[in-house]
C-alpha cells in the first residue's frame, strides 16, 4: 500500500533547473559539473597525498605528479565509458539491442556505478602496467578520491529529480516532480551521504591517522566493501528503475546483485594487504 506523508510533514522539493545556463545550443548541466568537480578537485587531493610521501611504504609516492596528471585523462575516460556501457548492459541491454542508436542517447538512461568502476579499474592496472607503477598503491590512491566524485554526483542526481525514493511517510519525504503525487524517501541524498562523505572521512582517517597506504590493497578494499554495503543498505529506499523493477521477493534489485560481489572482493583486499612493499617512482 503506497502512503504519502501528510503534506505539511513533506519537505518542499527545491525543483532546480538541471541547466544551469546555455549558450546558444550548448547547455550546461549540473550533471556535467558534478562530473568535472568530482575529477578536479579528485585530482588535486591525489596530489596532495602525492606530497605526503611518509604516509607511503618505504616513505615514497608510487608515482610522480606528472605521471598522475598524464592519469586523469585515462581514469576520465574509464569512468565515462564504463559508466555507459555499464549502464547499457546492466540496465538498458534489450532497448539498445532493438536500436543500437539509443547507446548514444545519455537523455534515455545514464551511467552506472559499477560500470564506471570496471572501467576505472581497467585505466589503472593499464596504466600502472605500461609505467611501472606498484598497482596497489596507485588503486589506494584512485579509491581515496572516488567518493568525492560520488558525493557531487548524488548531488546531480537530486538536482535532475531522478533516481528517487521509494514512497515515505518519513517527515523529511519529498514530492518528486516526476515521482508522481507521492512523497518519497530522498534516498540520493542518503548515497551523497554515505558513498560520498562519510566514506570521504573514513578513508582518509585511515590514510592520515593510521597510514594505512603502507599496506598497499588496504584502502582499496575499505572502499570496495564499504560502497558496497553503503549502496546495498541505500537499495532498500530507492525505487528500483521502472524497466527492471525488482528481481525477487519484492525486495532484490539490480543494485544489489551488482553489489554483493563487491563484499567479498574487498575483504579480500584487506585481508591480503601487507605493510611495505610497493615504491617506484622518483624519476
Amino acid at each position: 500500500m503506497e502512503l504519502a506523508a501528510p503534506l505539511l510533514a513533506v519537505i518542499a522539493y527545491p525543483d532546480i533547473d538541471p541547466i544551469l545556463f546555455s549558450i546558444g545550443p550548448v547547455a550546461i548541466r549540473w550533471y556535467g559539473l558534478a562530473y568535472l568537480a568530482g575529477i578536479l578537485l579528485g585530482w588535486q587531493y591525489a596530489r596532495f597525498m602525492i606530497s605526503r610521501t611518509e604516509l607511503w611504504p618505504a616513505g615514497r609516492a608510487p608515482l610522480t605528479r606528472a605521471a598522475l596528471d598524464d592519469f586523469v585523462f585515462w581514469v576520465a575516460l574509464g569512468i565515462i565509458a564504463g559508466g555507459r556501457i555499464g549502464y547499457i548492459l546492466f540496465y538498458d541491454f534489450a532497448a539498445v539491442a532493438a536500436n543500437p542508436l539509443r547507446a548514444l542517447e545519455i537523455w534515455n538512461g545514464g551511467m552506472s556505478f559499477h560500470g564506471g568502476l570496471l572501467g576505472t579499474g581497467l585505466a589503472i592496472v593499464w596504466f600502472a602496467r605500461r609505467n611501472s607503477i606498484p598497482l596497489r598503491s596507485m588503486a589506494d590512491l584512485v579509491a581515496a578520491v572516488v567518493p568525492i566524485g560520488l558525493f557531487f554526483g548524488r548531488l546531480a542526481n537530486f538536482i535532475n529529480g531522478e533516481l528517487w525514493g521509494r514512497v515515505s511517510d518519513a517527515p523529511w519525504a519529498m514530492i518528486f516532480p516526476s515521482g508522481g503525487p507521492v512523497a518519497r524517501h530522498p534516498s540520493q541524498l542518503y548515497e551523497a551521504g554515505l558513498e560520498g562523505l562519510v566514506l570521504l572521512l573514513l578513508l582518509a582517517w585511515l590514510i592520515f591517522s593510521l597510514k594505512k597506504l603502507r599496506a598497499p590493497g588496504f584502502v582499496t578494499g575499505v572502499f570496495v566493501a564499504f560502497y558496497a554495503l553503503s549502496r546495498i543498505l541505500v537499495e532498500f529506499f530507492r525505487e528500483p528503475d521502472p524497466h527492471l523493477g525488482y528481481l525477487a521477493g519484492g525486495w532484490l534489485t539490480m543494485g544489489m546483485v551488482l553489489s554483493l560481489p563487491m563484499i567479498a572482493v574487498g575483504i579480500w583486499f584487506m585481508l591480503s594487504a601487507r605493510t611495505g612493499a610497493a615504491v617506484p617512482a622518483e624519476r
